[in-house]
């Protein structure tokens, strides 16, 4: 004889010693019948996102918090009725009799002897999908960071959940059972890029769940309308407004900004460059090495000058715990690159540098940056940099101003090459030029060794032999 409980999922232990941590996305809604390992909810720390699995296939009775909320390890995430049997043992910490609940008493945390244990008896191990983490303690205004995003890894494990519902394996969205797509924040935000609605994307995945390979598919079949594809006529008055809540990573990154600007006295030091020799070297590597060794963008290049430079000048590879009042210098050089990702700004850390050639340097860069934006890399790989380098590429304007990535105490921020007429030997001719804008803490570094280090890198880089002679 068959019955039905209600089996109640905490909040689990994300280690670490985290207390507490922020809801950021929920991926299922009351009503919902959801299948075993299918994702339930975002949770955010302050080092990476989690996503939360669901241990059982059922029906979502109540929802345990809104997105923003701050939820307690051990209290209530959610509530899913499931299909049991009546000589099932008895309810455990983790379910409950079936009875009504609101998600505001869901909200309230529950009180076991030990959270860490029930949690681990309510869900197995959550898995990180790294993204965003404002400060991953390693997020900066060019820089900020990370901490990481659900998107691909967030699919690839949906996807290969067995669904343990009765529903076809890929079924239009009307049939999913709820108003609202069920998608990765990273997957909405791309749909949005689009101009694609994600209620006419066919889902494949467990519970009606939309994939990337989904949307792949459609943009395939129907084409996109990108951003800016189209605009207001002329004449047309607006007056829609739009309320975006400042939640997940984008209030890591405030959080983050707020206390570099706060507790560290920022100055700017900049200096142009004249990369032309360095792009003709850049080309003839390119040229002789591309097939074997990949190809050099600028990037690993001035990745390397700084390396030597820090040599020199070790007082800028250093993290200031100002409430001990002990500064670090640090011999390796792990080199935190600012990123661009679907999901915010991350900085991914390209770590002991000082150890790599360029063409190993950009490697590792490509593949930081790919686990980046697809929502793949590691708490690892989002933390414990030295010093950080940020770059808007085409977009780097003239001058920049970058924020520090605290608790380091310099970042160095590149903007874009622009050819420009130049006196040379009495001659006007046409040079490659870049500036190097760049933030140092004056607590720790003082004036005159930000300018020597920033000639440093800037010595190398227009003699590009030193970058291989050192």
């Amino acid at each position: 004889m068959s019955s039905s409980k209600v089996r109640v999922i905490k909040v689990p232990d994300v280690g670490e010693g985290i207390a507490e941590v922020e809801l950021v996305v929920w991926h299922v809604q009351p009503g919902e019948t959801v299948a075993e390992d299918q994702a339930l909810a975002d949770v955010m720390t302050d080092k990476a996102s989690v996503e939360i699995p669901s241990p059982v296939a059922g029906r979502v009775q109540a929802l345990g918090g809104e997105v923003g909320q701050m939820l307690a390890v051990g209290a209530e995430l959610i509530r899913i009725e499931v299909a049991g049997q009546a000589g099932d043992a008895p309810a455990t910490a983790t379910t409950a009799a079936a009875s009504p609940a609101s998600a505001a008493s869901s909200a309230s945390p529950t009180s076991p002897a030990s959270p860490a244990a029930a949690t681990r008896a309510a869900a197995p191990p959550p898995k990180p999908a790294a993204k965003r983490a404002a400060g991953a303690a390693s997020s900066s205004s060019s820089s900020s960071s990370a901490a990481a995003s659900t998107s691909a890894a967030a699919s690839q494990a949906t996807a290969q959940a067995a669904p343990t519902v009765s529903a076809p394996a890929a079924k239009p969205r009307a049939q999913a059972g709820a108003d609202r797509p069920i998608a990765s924040p990273a997957l909405r935000r791309r749909a949005w890029e689009l101009g694609i609605d994600l209620a006419a994307v066919r889902a494949s995945g467990p519970g009606g769940r939309i994939l990337q390979a989904d949307l792949d598919a459609h943009v395939a079949a129907h084409g996109a309308r990108p951003l800016g594809a189209s605009a207001p006529a002329a004449g047309v008055e607006r007056h829609d407004e739009q309320q975006i809540p400042v939640i997940g990573l984008r209030r890591r990154i405030a959080v983050q900004m707020l206390e570099s600007k706060r507790r560290i006295p920022h100055f700017s030091y900049v200096e142009e460059v004249d990369v032309t020799e360095l792009e003709a070297l850049r080309a003839a590597l390119n040229t002789r090495w591309a097939a074997e060794r990949g190809k050099l963008t600028l990037l690993p290049l001035l990745v390397r000058a700084i390396v030597l430079a820090v040599a020199e000048l070790p007082q800028v590879n250093a993290k200031l715990d100002d409430e001990a009042g002990v500064i670090t210098r640090f011999g390796a050089v792990h080199l935190g690159i600012a990123t661009d990702t679907p999901n915010g700004l991350l900085v991914p850390v390209l770590r002991h540098a000082e150890a790599k050639d360029v063409w190993a340097i950009a490697a590792e860069i490509g593949r930081l940056a790919e686990a980046a934006r697809s929502g793949r890399a590691t708490r690892t790989e989002l933390s414990g940099s030295t010093i950080t380098i940020s770059s808007l590429g085409a977009l780097g304007g003239i001058v920049s101003t970058p924020v520090i990535n605290r608790p380091e105490v310099a970042i160095v921020g590149v903007n874009r090459i622009v050819e420009r007429p130049m006196l040379r030997s009495g001659a006007v001719v046409a040079r490659l030029m870049m500036n190097l804008s760049s933030s140092f803490d004056h607590r720790v570094v003082d004036g005159i060794d930000a300018a020597r280090f920033i000639q440093a890198v800037r010595s190398r880089l227009e003699t590009p032999a030193l970058l291989f002679a050192e």
